[in-house]
């Protein structure tokens, strides 16, 4: 297939769904990177080098983490018996109408594709219990390499579906094998080759690979570990990430630019918290959209997110308070995050204070 390089980038994007928000055509397209130079072996790419070593020893004296301290049930005393709460009362819209002419939002099917995605998940999720068969490794190093994989993720320029494809590869991988401290950055970069391969239409080189390892692991060794991931995961790479549930919640909640980025930002944090695990990722996607719209001084939920989502308010919210305690938590320990939803093209929206009370 030719493939016309010259086409705009919102011509020659293989996403299905395009647009997630309900802004006009003339908005759409904001916020792109103002440096479309290509990628070359020389680029300013974070390498994960001895410092990276010298970060995961001090985490293996301290093994402290973060996450326990908010393993607490996060309980209020609301009641949702009332029917007059927004969203039993609210008007309930048919989000797919308007692209009803155009094939590319598949919107014939496109419900039936998320109510099996809802059957999938629990399938491909990980549950936070692996981190106790694995005697070398704890959750914070795994924290430090998903920070360290999303500030790589952003200076490739991938597809946001690559970035939760890698984390949930890696977690599935360490839920059935163990591995070695010296081994958890190759089992990082392998599984974002994987992940890039799957999902990218031109996936990273391998020599760019071994040169943000700064040379630490060969060609053959990563092309090795990417055979044993495959392997142990039975070829099985297709996931509903909680990227995908995002589309469509952020379909149905009417959401502006903003709410775009704030959820976004906030479930991309989700990525790198361990005990974050137990929720399903159709249910912090909703909780992601529930904090963006308590921040843009919108109603928590609504009855079209009710039918879309699946969720009621009162299903979402402890979710949602989970959500914001390892946020604030985690936000000071790690950079790739911040420095990623503090450029302009994502709003700038990391610079700004978000201040959350559900």
């Amino acid at each position: 297939m030719n493939v016309n390089n010259n086409q705009p980038r919102e011509l020659r994007s293989r996403r299905a769904f395009r647009d997630v928000t309900n802004a006009s055509n003339n908005e759409r397209g904001k916020g792109k990177a103002k440096d479309g130079q290509p990628l070359t072996k020389k680029r300013n790419v974070p390498i994960m080098n001895k410092n990276y070593e010298a970060q995961l020893e001090t985490e293996m004296q301290n093994n402290l983490s973060v996450t326990q301290q908010n393993e607490q049930v996060f309980q209020r005393n609301d009641s949702y018996s009332d029917k007059s709460n927004y969203q039993y009362t609210g008007q309930l819209d048919d989000i797919d109408l308007r692209d009803i002419d155009d094939p590319l939002c598949v919107t014939d099917y496109v419900q039936d594709m998320y109510d099996h995605f809802r059957i999938k998940e629990e399938d491909t999720s990980v549950k936070p219990l692996y981190m106790e068969r694995q005697p070398y490794i704890n959750e914070k190093m795994r924290s430090i390499l998903v920070d360290w994989l999303i500030e790589v993720h952003l200076k490739f320029k991938l597809v946001p579906e690559t970035l939760y494809l890698t984390v949930n590869v890696i977690d599935r991988y360490l839920d059935r094998e163990g591995i070695s401290r010296q081994n958890l950055q190759l089992l990082g970069v392998s599984s974002l080759f994987l992940a890039s391969k799957y999902e990218e239409i031109y996936p990273p080189e391998i020599s760019d690979l071994i040169y943000i390892c700064d040379h630490a692991y060969s060609k053959e060794q990563i092309l090795s570990m990417e055979e044993k991931i495959l392997l142990s995961l039975g070829y099985k790479m297709t996931i509903p990430s909680a990227h995908s549930f995002l589309v469509r919640f952020l379909k149905a909640a009417h959401a502006d630019r903003k709410m775009v980025q704030i959820s976004c930002y906030v479930l991309d944090g989700t990525l790198q918290s361990y005990t974050l695990l137990h929720y399903r990722p159709s249910q912090l996607a909703a909780a992601a959209v529930m904090i963006a719209r308590k921040v843009g001084g919108r109603n928590l939920w609504s009855p079209t997110l009710r039918k879309y989502a699946a969720y009621d308010e009162q299903d979402i919210l402890p979710i949602a308070r989970a959500v914001i305690a390892e946020r604030s938590s985690m936000i000071s320990d790690f950079h790739g995050l911040q420095k990623k939803y503090s450029s302009s093209r994502f709003g700038s929206i990391a610079r700004k204070k978000i201040e959350v009370d559900l």
